[in-house]
């Protein structure tokens, strides 16, 4: 089962902590593990009958390489970042690197609140993190609710003078005030306090503004903070399961099913069940380490942990406590262990109920590229696929978008503004494939096993010149249309056409991957020339300088916009004089 390579390095594997990275025919890295002895996890590969994908795997490994780490939680962390560096192809989860939102509340004088997703390269000082919020929803209209509830500073920038929300009493004009440190304290302490699951005092202050505003007849505002403690009650208290121990503690537990698995994040806070979130995948690995390693990759950004996490027995509750440095706990009765069930029990129905679905979708997508691989007689893994668009010369941009395995990798996705005079289909994609792979190489980035270029032979020619100036073998294919504007065949740069069947997974496959990159570059020009009209609208109105137009374009982003805006929004940017002269412009010109 396995090559003599293989068998050499097995007999030379230690009995120590560590990760292994398996490797196909061309050298790369196409799954990563990790291992508390290394000689035993990965002598089991090469050991025994395999079924399923892990079979697949196993077919598909040449080589291997091992790191040793000091322990098991070095391994387990070392693991993660791996398999973010390689986007190995059989390793299931971590590869989008996802970051999910937060609640960021400043402690400075000028107190802000904001959904956030963290970077590890940004340090961020002198603030609070709750979350994460699997739901981004829910987190932004929690920071709305809080925002209107509270006067905190809603604006980027300090403005020359109080701005709208001062005069409404959304804010303490931080600006220009002098705020007293004990009011802004107290205001933290309560929004902490309500991020932490304490939501009866902010219910108390809503109840006591509806009554008031009721009793002075101003009914809008009553039935305003009637909507808010409804959402709280909907929103935030659903699925309400009371451990009466004031407690913030997240649930994990898993359901696997037909060779995927369900994931469950049940989110408790102050006691109080709130949230749930489910995530399903492919399984060709152990689903208990997918899940251990799921629960790292989801507290990645954080250091504002819940107290306790609860996850089933089959985990190494201990491991994984001290990985996150806090208290990890399986439970085996009491109503602790009726939240772990209850999770297990939601992974299952989640799984069941979109499992045709999401099987369908999945494997008509691999099955396209499995399609596609034997077609073209290469293994093909990732696809970059390119399209220009511009208006008569002008705006003119190019979108690259990226398949990985049959799926979209959104964050590989790439825009392109046009920097040179280039006019033409054939300087424009030279200009952006040197571009792309003069960074691929100087980067060291992942390259493609194939370039599809939405266009005809021109294009292929363009792309076609650049990467053998580059030494680059790379094939590329354009795809060919009818005069239906459907794919009819794939082309490459002989001008030898592949017949590609109507209704075939591989048709459909080539069309999702047409609309997509054609989309993608249309948004990006329409943005652009959003922009770009915007900025010759705005050098045509006098006292619009370049950073009064900056902020404009920031805050408004198109003429539209700006047009439909009232003049109180433009006059957190404007003089009086100004905007009244920028909407009598657009109202007589536009």
């Amino acid at each position: 089962m396995c090559n003599d390579l293989i068998k050499k390095k097995l007999a030379l594997l230690p009995k120590s902590p560590g990760c292994y990275l398996m490797k196909d025919s061309s050298g790369t890295i196409i799954y990563v593990g990790k291992a508390k002895i290394l000689k035993n996890r990965v002598t089991s590969y090469f050991v025994g009958e395999k079924t399923g994908k892990t079979k697949v795997l196993v077919s598909n490994i040449v080589d291997f390489e091992y790191i040793v780490t000091g322990s098991e939680k070095e391994a387990l962390l070392l693991e993660i970042n791996l398999i973010k560096k390689y986007d190995p192809k059989y390793n299931i989860i971590f590869r989008d690197d996802k970051q999910y939102p937060y609640i960021m509340l400043s402690l400075s004088d000028a107190p802000t609140l904001e959904v956030i997703r963290p970077n590890k390269k940004s340090k961020r000082k002198n603030v609070k993190l709750f979350g994460p919020y699997p739901n981004s929803i829910a987190a932004r209209k929690i920071v709305h609710l809080l925002n209107r509830m509270y006067p905190l500073r809603k604006c980027k920038t300090f403005k020359s003078k109080p701005c709208l929300y001062y005069h409404i009493g959304e804010c303490l004009g931080y600006c220009q005030k002098n705020v007293d440190k004990e009011k802004i304290d107290n205001m933290i302490n309560e929004i902490t306090s309500f991020l932490n699951g304490g939501y009866s005092e902010i219910k108390k202050k809503i109840e006591n503004e509806m009554y008031e505003a009721s009793e002075k007849l101003n009914f809008e505002k009553a039935k305003e903070m009637k909507e808010a403690l409804d959402y709280i009650d909907v929103l935030l208290e659903k699925q309400k399961i009371d451990l009466s121990d004031n407690v913030n503690r997240d649930i994990f537990n898993y359901y696997v099913y037909k060779d995927y698995i369900s994931i469950q994040v049940l989110h408790s806070r102050g006691g109080k069940l709130v949230e749930r979130d489910s995530y399903i995948y492919e399984l060709n690995e152990d689903e208990n380490d997918v899940l251990l390693s799921f629960i790292i990759s989801f507290y990645e950004n954080t250091t504002d942990y819940p107290k306790e996490v609860l996850v089933p027995g089959s985990i190494d509750s201990s491991l994984l406590s001290d990985s996150l440095g806090i208290r990890v706990l399986s439970p085996s009765r009491g109503p602790k262990q009726k939240l772990i069930l209850m999770a297990k029990e939601n992974a299952k129905i989640k799984v069941e109920e979109k499992f045709d679905l999401i099987k369908n979708d999945l494997d008509r997508s691999i099955h396209a590229n499995e399609e596609l691989s034997k077609l073209l007689n290469r293994n093909i893994h990732r696809i970059e696929s390119f399209d220009n668009s511009h208006l008569f010369g002008t705006y003119t941009v190019s979108g690259m978008v990226v398949y990985i395995n049959g799926k979209k990798s959104t964050k590989d996705y790439r825009k392109y503004k046009i920097i040179s005079d280039a006019k033409d289909d054939y300087h424009l994609m030279k200009e952006v494939v040197l571009r792309r792979y003069k960074r691929v190489i100087d980067d060291n980035l992942q390259r493609p096993d194939l370039i599809l270029t939405d266009g005809g032979i021109i294009q292929i020619n363009a792309t076609k010149e650049v990467l053998d100036s580059l030494n680059l073998d790379i094939p590329v294919y354009g795809m060919k249309k009818n005069d239906k504007h459907r794919i009819c065949a794939l082309v490459d740069s002989n001008s030898n056409e592949i017949e590609i069947e109507k209704n075939s997974n591989l048709f459909h496959y080539l069309e999702q991957i047409s609309e997509e990159v054609h989309r993608f570059a249309i948004s990006y020009h329409k943005e652009i020339r959003s922009k770009g009209s915007l900025e010759s609208v705005l050098d045509n109105v006098p006292g619009i300088g370049k950073v009064r137009k900056k902020n404009l374009i920031k805050e408004f982003r198109s003429v539209n916009n700006i047009k439909n805006a009232k003049e109180e929004d433009l006059k957190k940017i404007l003089p009086e004089a100004q905007a009244k002269l920028l909407l009598d412009y657009l109202k007589n010109n536009m």
